[in-house]
């Protein structure tokens, strides 16, 4: 049983050690590539094209912020609110439209998963629970909030196999992120969390009934002060 335990322990130590690593170079460099991007590599191709904070368009910053989560500036990387929420039993009714403001799952839970975990999974999703914790926790504490919004948009998928919002600009719009105006930012930000089934382009139903509502969004949550020393 000691070796078992020693044996276990190392591993985990150099896992630990790995990984803090990998996070530490990430608030440099982007990621290479993700479980995410591989997987679709096949099904659909690669279409990624980093770029830098400055090139990404402010309108693109606010949309994320209000379509996924409105209490980015101020949670810890955890929505506790949203996650009690999600817990409450819910009464049967019919299917409504999803709500703005994001769900339980944080834009820096979306990042830790998108980045150094992997997507969807019925069984392996509550694998995935307890490493999405520990780098949800780390991101926030050594990338901070605009460090974790630029690797959020910049490896999030926004099409089918069109990865970051460079990417999705030029395939959406044949224009770079930077000069995205708000309503294509709000509509490329509409397609989430499905973006293989809500498409931009052509426009789905779904996508063309929520991105007004993301510009609303935007409206109503822009003049926080706390948001704009982030997206600014």
């Amino acid at each position: 049983m000691r070796r078992f335990f020693r044996f276990v322990f190392k591993w985990l130590l150099i896992l630990f050690v790995s990984s803090l690593l990998y996070i530490v170079l990430c608030i440099w460099l982007m990621p290479p590539i993700t479980v995410t991007q591989i997987a679709n590599t096949f099904s659909y191709g690669l279409k990624r094209d980093y770029v830098a904070w400055n090139k990404i368009s402010y309108n693109v910053k606010l949309a994320a912020i209000a379509s996924e989560d409105q209490a980015f500036p101020d949670h810890s990387g955890f929505d506790w609110d949203a996650i009690e929420k999600s817990l409450k039993p819910k009464k049967k009714k019919k299917k409504t439209k999803i709500p703005l403001g994001g769900g339980a799952s944080t834009i820096t839970q979306q990042t830790a998963k998108n980045v150094f975990l992997w997507q969807g999974g019925s069984i392996t999703k509550y694998i995935r629970k307890v490493p999405e914790i520990y780098f949800t926790a780390m991101i926030e504490l050594i990338w901070g909030k605009r460090r974790i919004l630029e690797v959020y948009l910049n490896t999030i998928e926004m099409g089918p196999g069109v990865f970051g919002i460079e990417a999705a600009a030029k395939y959406y719009f044949k224009k770079p992120a930077s000069t995205l105006t708000r309503a294509e930012a709000a509509m490329i930000i509409a397609c989430l969390p499905n973006p293989k089934k809500f498409l931009v382009k052509p426009i789905s139903r779904r996508v063309s009934w929520r991105y007004p509502q993301i510009l609303q969004q935007m409206n109503n949550i822009e003049d926080d002060e706390d948001l704009q020393r982030i997206v600014r």
